[in-house]
């Protein structure tokens, strides 16, 4: 399950995002350090083809894909040098995530202290950030000079490391020092915080609706490349601990829809290179997660190892068009489905279907499957593990709501 860590400074809405993701449970209060210790969940990923094609199949059980959260305690000005709760805190929580999210205000409210423009917090984020990295690198550097002298394999990483303690010494965050992939690759196994992904949510107030695109271009222009996505935090925490028709009603009074938290998931997902498989039939629909650009075996894989090595071809279609025919068969009969061999790139919005003589294949593919195109998967399986009779269970796989292109 992938991991997101929420960092901002005191008052930007953290603690309310994470109640808006988890339903509540986190204190969210208009002071300084509300939060002390780090809040974890987890919330479903939505995604509107999963409920689809579950309805299709009156699946008994629905299972969505699903991250995990952290909301860590608030950062202030001069953190690297104790100032507040310090930055002591980041390290044990942040390097276990695999992605940042900046939680940066953008509401105006006289009664909640601190600053109400997002630049300025971002511009103090990533400064505190850079210097607590900064000290995680000197370190790092210190240790891998020593053991070069046992190991002069170690000069690249020692160079490296010289050009990350002198950018992180700017206040220059990792991922805005033009490092080339490789050396970003290299520098993981540091788990330098500003070494991640990251991506903004600007907190915005009820009154600022309707001018999300203008208040979120300036940070835009800023973190060039970084999903931003504007949300009315509050509201979506007030909603998400309503019964699910009055948190529709609320939110589409307010013109907001389905709120913003499915935007936010699906950027989240988006920004790591994931994407989903959904599986659907009668005991469950079910949504698993794989990378981007996978091939058509390696996102069987994600199902069960035995459809990767065993596979031969993959029979897709279009999720939608799955639902509109209403079964696997009547898209056969109406020649909607295609098949593809071991070099197809899987797509996104389609779905699977999938054959095999491989119990335990066949076993796995009861439970669920990939989605992101729509396809039947066939298998070779070990000759060890093969059965009686044939199975051929149907299921379906596709991608997130909203922007998520292979």
């Amino acid at each position: 399950m992938e991991r997101f860590g929420f960092v901002g400074l005191p008052n930007a809405g953290k603690s309310s995002l994470y109640n808006a993701l988890a339903g509540g449970g986190a204190h969210a209060a208009p002071y300084a350090f509300a939060t002390t210790d780090p809040n974890v969940g987890v919330a479903k990923v939505p995604d509107h083809r999963l409920d689809a094609l579950s309805e299709m199949s009156q699946s008994k059980q629905t299972i969505h894909a699903a991250v995990q959260f952290t909301d860590i305690g608030g950062l202030v000005e001069g953190a690297s040098q104790g100032e507040g709760l310090g930055n002591a805190f980041l390290q044990p929580h942040s390097c276990e995530v695999d992605a940042i999210v900046f939680v940066l205000r953008a509401f105006g409210d006289d009664d909640v202290p601190g600053p109400q423009d997002p630049l300025e917090h971002l511009r103090v984020v990533e400064i505190e950030l850079a210097l607590a990295d900064l000290a995680s690198a000197e370190k790092a550097r210190d240790k891998t000079q020593r053991m070069l002298k046992g190991d002069a394999s170690l000069k690249r990483t020692v160079d490296l490391l010289d050009k990350v303690v002198d950018t992180l010494g700017e206040g220059t965050p990792l991922y805005r020092a033009g490092l080339d992939d490789d050396a970003r690759s290299d520098l993981k196994e540091f788990f330098f915080l500003t070494n991640k992904p990251v991506m903004a949510v600007l907190n915005i107030g009820e009154d600022q609706i309707g001018d999300e695109a203008a208040i979120a271009a300036p940070v835009r222009e800023e973190l060039a490349g970084a999903e931003v996505v504007p949300l009315s935090v509050q509201l979506e925490a007030e909603a998400a601990v309503m019964a699910e028709e009055d948190r529709q009603e609320m939110l589409e009074a307010l013109g907001l829809g389905d709120g913003a938290v499915p935007a936010f998931l699906t950027s989240a997902y988006h920004m790591l290179g994931l994407r989903t498989y959904l599986t659907t039939g009668e005991k469950e629909s079910r949504a698993w997660t794989f990378r981007a650009g996978s091939t058509a075996p390696e996102a069987a894989g994600v199902i069960h190892t035995d459809f990767q090595r065993g596979f031969i071809r993959a029979e897709t279609i279009q999720w939608d068009e799955l639902v509109a025919a209403g079964s696997w068969a009547a898209a056969r009969d109406v020649g909607k489905v295609r098949s593809e061999g071991k070099d197809y790139i899987v797509a996104t919005a389609t779905s699977w279907s999938s054959a095999s003589t491989c119990e335990a294949a066949a076993a796995a593919a009861r439970r669920a499957a990939p989605s992101n195109s729509s396809c039947c998967i066939w298998v070779r399986p070990p000759v060890t593990h093969v059965s009686k009779r044939s199975f051929r269970p149907s299921f379906t796989p596709c991608r997130p709501a909203g922007r998520v292109g292979v």
